[in-house]
């Protein structure tokens, strides 16, 4: 029975350690945790490609552009029809100039539709009402991949009237949501090595080191390696040759816990503070306080003596006055957490704007242990 007893508390001592394990794991996983490669990088070719247009939009109601650019578009328009006129006879306060830009996503297929910016080129007041008339849109390399042509939708207006006028929103910029049909895709290969690369949003060389680990420790064996801090080269295993989607599926499912550099991040027309879970503060003493002073004017009158042949004077008076809020010194010690960072700063009563210049200070001094971003 003793045995028995000793046996049920040394297995009680064991889960109540592995319970203490696993819980001071679950702490540090929250200042660092653990997400998918697909939600911190991405795949060598897997990307947009921007497009760009020039076109015309029409059924504006007065409201287009009145320069030469947009008679010279609209007599090529006309032109291209067959039909002769004189460019002189062209009125264009119904038309405009535009710009046409959209993102042209990875793996779209020939007739697939993506939305497209509309946005004025010259000086129409407003592309309210307006209609997008057939417009190529090509890449960097001059090649056509999309044209756009469709209604256009501003989400807002601008009407005006006997000198005075009310708009909302921008009315020389809309979208034409679907409004482009791709007409040419784009290819993703990998190279003859059978090897691809997986690039990390934000470089790190812990991180990619750290992703490289799990990568290897995933499939069993060394198929990947950093290559710096934002590159990890992977070669595809044999039994994935051919079979690309099923390894990058799988492979985008891998987790991985990212590193950072410990940065304060202030935004000093806002207010706002951002602190990392890096960050540490050397022992440091800081003092707040506040000085007001007052400065009251007054004007008062000086009566002569009696019999003195003296004059009434007004005269002017100034009363100084100086008054200090009680001032704290607080040493903040060696942090380790931001809650201790914040917990020390709020025992001076300090506001974030007052926080602001205290750890711009404390940066100044060399005891803030981390990067300071000012935006």
């Amino acid at each position: 029975m003793k045995s028995f007893v000793k046996s049920y508390k040394m297995l009680c001592f064991v889960i109540v350690s592995l319970f203490l394990l696993a819980f001071c794991s679950t702490g540090y996983a929250q200042v660092y945790p653990e997400v998918r490669l697909k939600d911190i990088g991405r795949i060598e070719g897997v990307r947009s490609n921007q497009l760009v247009g020039m076109g015309l939009v029409i059924g504006l109601q007065g409201t287009g552009d009145k320069g030469d650019l947009v008679l010279a578009m609209l007599g090529n328009l006309v032109e291209n029809f067959g039909i002769s006129i004189d460019r002189k006879d062209l009125k264009s306060k119904n038309t405009a100039v535009v710009t046409v830009t959209c993102e042209l996503p990875p793996f779209v297929r020939n007739g697939d539709r993506i939305d497209v910016t509309v946005s004025s080129a010259g000086d129409a007041k407003s592309l309210e009402g307006g209609v997008l008339l057939q417009t190529p849109l090509k890449a960097a390399n001059g090649a056509v991949y999309a044209v756009a042509q469709g209604p256009i939708t501003i989400g807002g207006f601008s009407a005006g009237g006997a000198g005075s006028s009310v708009s909302k929103n921008f009315s020389t910029t809309g979208r034409i949501p679907g409004g482009a049909i791709v007409e040419r895709e784009t290819n993703w290969e990998i190279d003859n090595a059978g090897k691809i690369r997986f690039f990390l949003s934000k470089p790190d060389f812990t991180t990619a080191d750290r992703v490289a680990r799990a990568i290897n420790k995933n499939y069993g064996y060394a198929i990947a390696q950093a290559k710096d801090a934002g590159c990890v080269e992977i070669t595809v295993p044999p039994q994935y040759r051919g079979k690309l989607t099923p390894f990058i599926a799988s492979l985008e499912s891998v987790k991985v816990t990212p590193d950072s550099v410990a940065k304060v991040v202030i935004n000093e027309r806002t207010g706002t503070i951002v602190i990392g879970g890096d960050v540490k503060i050397a022992e440091v003493a800081v003092a707040h306080g506040n000085l007001t002073v007052t400065i009251k004017g007054s004007k008062a009158v000086s009566q002569p003596e009696p019999f003195s042949f003296g004059e009434t004077a007004i005269t002017n008076q100034a009363e100084v006055a100086a008054e200090e809020e009680p001032g704290s010194m607080t040493v903040m010690k060696t942090s380790a957490t931001v809650d201790d960072v914040v917990r020390s700063l709020n025992a001076l009563g300090a506001t974030p704007r007052d926080i602001i210049t205290i750890l711009q200070a404390i940066d100044q001094a060399g005891a803030l242990q981390g990067e300071l971003v000012i935006m």
